[in-house]
């Protein structure tokens, strides 16, 4: 019995591992002039995909949020325009994650609750986390928007103001 113990106690220690088996980053947000979005979110990188997950308050509630990664990691502006546009490494048009043709930095869209809040986990495939690659958004801005993207108007799905910014940074 007590090497059945072992042995089972092994295996949970090795499938542990092996849900994160990658490098990580965390994105701060805070909210720009005048508003109240705040939050964080975890990147993870497992193999070719990354786990995005998170919640963020102070939104408008029961309403949709335009969620980009931008390319510049520069929340110093008020307004967050400091961060540049959608991070774009491939030259893609705007569209809506999950669907082809798509920015790298176009996220799925934040739906808040009846309290302001948005808490998601998904993942995504045109982001990476660390490597150093083209699409690695590792030091890049992170916005959440004032209203819905549309996915259409290009190149930033008409979203409206940036309400929230962060840096991403690597854990």
């Amino acid at each position: 019995m007590t090497r059945l113990m072992k042995l089972s106690a092994l295996l949970l220690v090795a499938g542990c591992a092996s849900m994160h088996s990658g490098p990580s980053a965390t994105a701060r947000l805070q909210p720009t002039a005048g508003n109240t979005a705040s939050g964080t979110v975890t990147f993870a990188q497992s193999g070719g995909k990354v786990l995005v997950s998170g919640e963020v308050r102070g939104l408008k509630p029961n309403a949709l949020h335009g969620f980009h990664v931008h390319e510049k990691g520069d929340c110093s502006g008020a307004d967050g325009m400091t961060t540049g546009g959608h991070f774009n490494p491939d030259g893609k048009p705007h569209g809506e994650h999950g669907h082809a043709p798509h920015h790298a930095g176009d996220l799925m869209s934040l739906k808040s609750d009846a309290n302001g809040v948005a808490s998601f986990k998904y993942e995504s495939a045109t982001i990476a986390v660390g490597s150093g690659a083209a699409n690695d958004v590792v030091g890049r801005g992170l916005i959440v928007h004032r209203d819905p993207d549309d996915y259409k108007t290009q190149p930033t799905g008409n979203s409206g103001a940036r309400i929230a910014c962060a840096v991403i940074t690597k854990a």
